[in-house]
């Protein structure tokens, strides 16, 4: 079997024109250096070399043999940095996938844009997905990270929820809604109001916090006509179907028809991590750099 070592000796050796040259650069005696070529050219039975008074020469054989040992070489040495890479988790491709109330702005998407520039050799696929899909789908691998916004109803084994911040709750109306003039709001106040976003039995986030904040308050929320918990919903309450309490990173997808008014009661949610305990170095290194201190 021929060696990385004896195509490098050979490869030196025509470089530098003479087998002491080549014992020189590479820090080895010249008998040791004959030997592995000797040996090179016993397993490919032809001489690479005529060895002359003056300088060995490149045979035939080593002519044809050089420019595939140096590709050879160049394969090598790119196949071990991606490998090292790889392990380092500084190459590959993760799947990211956020719920709909987890806009990829601000935060987020400072880091997002911090890690790929540090890290060229990785790709990102990102969809979305809810908080409890999400879960599933890391739980089955077909997913890397999530973004979710707690609570979550089932937790998944082998599943970590990363906290990664908080941020207030807002009122989301109509601007010809009848509190659209108001600097703040009182969470009692929204008892008759319809509400375009109610929670699912199986699902956590957003809905199920709205749901829980209200019945603090001593109403459960009413549903509107038209629900929804996607991003459509910024665009049913501009059309005056109904309310929603969403979070302050949403403002910022608010169209010019929604109103967003603060509570008088301290109402947050947090934004989580989502990735399998114990994943590759590439997950472990991205998720790293999501993680603010709260």
């Amino acid at each position: 079997m021929i060696s990385t070592r004896q195509l490098r000796y050979f490869v030196d050796i025509a470089d530098c024109g003479s087998f002491s040259a080549a014992a020189e650069r590479l820090f080895i005696a010249q008998s040791a250096l004959s030997r592995q070529i000797k040996d090179l050219e016993t397993q490919l039975d032809t001489p690479l070399f005529e060895r002359t008074a003056r300088q060995p020469r490149l045979t035939a054989a080593g002519e044809a043999f050089l420019p595939r040992a140096r590709a050879m070489l160049v394969e090598l040495e790119k196949a071990s940095i991606m490998a090292t890479e790889i392990g380092k988790g500084q190459r590959g491709v993760l799947r990211l996938s956020h719920s709909s109330t987890v806009p990829l702005t601000g935060f987020l998407l400072e880091r997002l844009k911090a890690y790929l520039g540090e890290n060229t050799g990785v790709r990102m696929e990102i969809a979305q997905q809810s908080s409890e899909a999400q879960l599933e789908e890391l739980s089955e691998r077909r997913l890397d990270l999530g973004l979710l916004r707690l609570p979550v109803l089932r937790q998944r084994e082998g599943i970590v929820l990363q906290p990664l911040f908080v941020e207030p709750l807002l009122l989301a109306v109509a601007t010809e809604h009848r509190l659209a003039g108001c600097a703040q709001v009182s969470l009692k106040a929204l008892a008759d109001e319809r509400f375009i976003s109610i929670p699912h039995r199986e699902r956590g986030g957003l809905s199920y916090l709205s749901a829980e904040l209200c019945m603090a308050a001593g109403f459960f929320p009413k549903a509107a006509q038209v629900v929804s918990r996607k991003t459509t919903q910024l665009q049913l309450i501009q059309a005056g179907f109904g309310i929603a309490l969403l979070p302050e990173s949403m403002s910022r997808l608010a169209p010019p028809g929604v109103r967003l008014i603060k509570l008088m009661e301290d109402c947050q949610s947090t934004v989580a991590l989502a990735f399998r305990q114990g994943d590759s170095a590439l997950v472990a290194e991205c998720a790293a750099r999501f993680t603010p201190p709260l």
